[in-house]
C-alpha cells in the first residue's frame, strides 16, 4: 500500500454516542478543505447494502465485513473514508482492519458513556431495550467491547463537537504525512 493512501477512520461506540454527527461534521470539514471523503454510516448501510442482515452475531460480523470491503475499495479510489458503526466486538474490528489494511485503518473510540447515550436516546431504542422490546441491543442485552488501543478515544458530548472534529483532523493529518 502506498504511504499516501487515504485512511479509513473507523468510529466505534454505543448507539447515541455521536458517531454519525462526528462523521458528518468531519466530512464537511474535509470537503471544505478540498479533501475527498465519504461517510459510511451504519444506519444508512443497514437500510441499503446490508438490509438483508439482522442483529445476530453472524449478521453483525457480516455487516462489518461488507462495510470494510467497501471502505477498502473507496480508499483504493483515493477517498478518505469515515465509517460510523457501533461494531461492538473487537474481533470484528480487527477483521475490518485486516481487510482495509492495518496502516490505513484508524480506530476511533467514541467513548460517550452508556448513561449519557441513554439520556440522548432520540429514537427511544434504549427504553425499548430496557423494556425487553428489542433483543440483542448493544450495551443493554448484547455486549460492547471498547477498543483496547484505539488511535483516538473521544467523548464529543464532553469535549464538544468542534474540538472533537479538530482532533480527528489532526489524526488524519498525522496518518497521511
Amino acid at each position: 500500500m502506498p504511504t499516501d493512501s487515504p485512511p479509513t477512520l473507523w468510529l466505534t461506540g454505543l448507539s447515541g454516542a455521536g458517531k454519525t454527527t462526528l462523521a458528518r461534521t468531519l466530512a464537511q470539514a474535509l470537503n471544505d478543505s478540498n479533501r475527498r471523503c465519504v461517510v459510511l454510516d451504519g444506519d444508512a448501510l443497514r437500510s441499503g447494502l446490508n438490509r438483508d442482515l439482522g442483529f445476530s452475531p453472524d449478521d453483525r460480523s457480516e455487516n462489518i465485513r461488507r462495510t470494510a470491503e467497501v471502505a477498502r475499495l473507496m480508499n483504493d479510489a483515493g477517498l478518505i473514508v469515515v465509517a460510523a458503526l457501533i461494531s461492538p466486538l473487537r474481533v470484528d474490528r480487527a477483521h475490518a482492519s485486516l481487510i482495509i489494511g492495518t496502516q490505513r485503518f484508524l480506530e476511533v473510540y467514541v467513548s460517550t458513556p452508556l448513561e449519557v447515550c441513554e439520556t440522548v436516546d432520540a429514537k427511544g431504542l434504549y427504553r425499548k431495550a430496557r423494556r425487553g422490546e428489542l433483543a440483542q441491543f448493544t450495551g443493554v442485552s448484547a455486549p460492547y467491547e471498547p477498543p483496547e488501543a484505539p488511535r483516538l478515544a473521544i467523548d464529543p458530548m464532553r469535549t464538544g463537537l468542534q474540538p472533537a472534529v479538530s482532533k480527528l483532523l489532526d489524526l488524519i493529518g498525522n496518518a497521511t504525512t
